[in-house]
């Protein structure tokens, strides 16, 4: 079992749902992004979802474009994004999954990738433009060295498709709460319930629900219904509004912590201060 896995499965057997925070590698740099995941993790994350930055990120909303173009003018690269996550396995064994764009990956090379993401210590890959009818190429190496594979489904997807594409997962299935790209709101879609209830019947992997996921509040509202919320857009918004804030990763360690305490609603306050 991976150690995405075993996360989950030491969830459930304690009666608990994952928070799993993404943030952009590299921004604001990609010394500060390790310090971020050290932070988060002792500030309750689950699971980490790392974006290797790209210049065209088709399932990302603005927050998410203007961090990811940030860290591709400090010169973050998928192998920097590799070294980061080699240097803090020395620190820490929170699973990591490795967020990307089938462009990106290419250009390294599957086979390659699929080795130097082992050796690096990546748990996962999620693929946001990779379809699973061309998936079967780009799988096979990853799952000869144990890496999940991990595919969106959308409240837009069809029963047959869910089913396909909870065959092609490992570690999670993603399920994306509304259509359209990455971001925050006021309220969850109402869409969320109902497509994840209807992954709930061709796949017994834990679900993940991401995409417009902002506040405790909706990961209160996730966990009552998935296995966990995965919070992007909210956290790598307030990086940006912290820039230059000397105390940036205590800052996000609070507010992971606020995101949290979801299950406890009496701590969802002000955050930062």
């Amino acid at each position: 079992m991976s150690r995405i896995g075993e996360k989950f499965a030491r969830l459930k057997a304690a009666g608990l749902k994952a928070l799993v925070p993404y943030l952009t590698a590299g921004d604001p740099d990609l010394e500060t992004t390790g310090q971020l995941i050290l932070e988060m993790e002792r500030a309750g994350a689950d699971i980490i979802e790392l974006g290797v930055p790209f210049s065209d990120p088709i399932a990302d909303g603005p927050v998410i474009q203007r961090a990811a173009d940030r860290a591709l003018r400090r010169g973050t690269t998928l192998a920097g994004c590799l070294g980061l996550i080699r240097e803090l396995r020395r620190a820490s064994d929170i699973p990591l999954v490795l967020f990307s764009y089938l462009n990106p990956l290419l250009q390294f090379g599957m086979e390659r990738l699929a080795s130097a993401l082992s050796d690096a210590g990546v748990d996962g890959v999620l693929v946001t433009d990779l379809i699973v009818e061309e998936a079967d190429p780009f799988i096979a190496p990853f799952r000869e060295r144990g890496i999940d594979t991990i595919f969106l489904v959308a409240p837009t997807s069809t029963d047959e498709r869910m089913r396909r594409i909870s065959r092609y997962c490992r570690g999670f299935v993603y399920v994306v709460s509304r259509t359209g790209v990455t971001g925050t709101g006021e309220k969850l879609a109402e869409t969320m319930r109902p497509t994840v209830e209807r992954v709930r019947r061709f796949t017994e992997l834990p679900i993940a629900v991401g995409f417009g996921v902002s506040t405790p509040e909706h990961v209160r509202q996730v966990w009552q219904y998935a296995d966990a919320a995965v919070v992007g857009s909210a956290i790598v918004r307030e990086i940006e509004r912290q820039a230059g804030n000397s105390h940036l990763v205590s800052a996000i360690g609070r507010f992971t912590r606020w995101l949290k305490a979801a299950a406890d609603e009496r701590s969802a306050t002000d955050p930062v201060g």
